[in-house]
């Protein structure tokens, strides 16, 4: 009994420490750096964990009970998943930056004629704002709200008219983000406990209480950093700042990824060379 519960303890806190590996911090980061909220951050790492911990249960399981035995081609496509996956997550929050920079310049005066760019009722200023569930950033005009764009026009009004019927695809992204960090990391899981725990049951219990740690890890991270975030949304120039930083550091931790697996591990050439790890 001791001995079991020294491997759910250490399953735990390994999972923990499996959180903070710096593709799946990277990976989170562009998701959650928009958010303020503690509750809602703390649901994106959950889901996160949750589809991470569901691709290392299925695929682990697998290779426990049944043996299976992935090729290297297969191995290092899924690994190739992650650096396809960070790109993905990069361009979007570039794209999300961009959209949030200043537009043109809209017209107010004031009653001498005069143009003003005061923060105050009737002129023309800039500052985060929303449309719906949707921040960003551009000029416009208060009494009468004059914006460059209707308050139809965004990313997430877009998304709300198509999938307004699923209460629960906000989650979505991050669940989708954690089953293909979970694919990369599966196999390399599945062989550490195999080599040492050789009670087929212990080891299902261990990729579980593993798969708890994980989930537990990313909601402290993603706590963390909508905290960080909060207090730099204090200031406009800071958020805007790590939004930008966290889409060019995911973009380009992506494309080492891709430069990685398929070529210097040979994905791509005649003789792939693959190591879970």
């Amino acid at each position: 009994m001791i001995a079991f519960l020294s491997i759910i303890a250490v399953g735990f806190f390994l999972g923990m420490r499996h959180a903070t590996d710096p593709d799946h911090v990277i990976a989170v980061a562009t998701i959650v750096t928009r958010q303020r909220n503690l509750t809602r951050a703390a649901l994106i790492g959950a889901f996160w964990g949750l589809g991470h911990t569901v691709t290392i249960f299925v695929v682990g399981a697998g290779i426990i009970l049944f043996n299976l035995v992935i090729p290297a081609r297969v191995g290092l496509s899924m690994e190739l998943s992650v650096g396809l996956m960070l790109i993905i997550l990069g361009i979007m929050n570039l794209a999300g930056f961009l959209s949030s920079v200043p537009g043109l310049p809209l017209s107010a005066h004031d009653n001498d004629g005069h143009e003003e760019h005061t923060h105050h009722q009737g002129t023309v200023h800039s500052h985060p704002h929303s449309h719906g569930n949707y921040v960003h950033s551009h000029r416009h005009a208060h009494e009468p709200e004059v914006h460059p764009h209707a308050p139809n026009q965004t990313p997430v009004a877009f998304l709300d008219g198509m999938l307004t019927r699923f209460s629960v695809y906000q989650h979505l992204r991050p669940l989708a983000v954690g089953i293909v960090h979970g694919l990369a990391g599966s196999a390399a899981v599945a062989l550490l406990v195999l080599t040492t725990i050789q009670n087929p049951h212990w080891a299902i219990a261990y990729l579980l209480i593993f798969g708890l740690g994980t989930i537990a890890g990313m909601m402290v991270i993603t706590m963390s950093l909508a905290s960080t975030l909060r207090f730099a949304g204090r200031s406009q120039h800071i958020a805007s700042k790590l939004a930008m930083a966290s889409g060019v550091l995911s973009l380009a931790f992506g494309l080492l990824v891709v430069y990685q697996i398929g070529f210097v591990n040979g994905l791509f050439t005649a003789h792939p060379l693959w190591t879970p790890k």
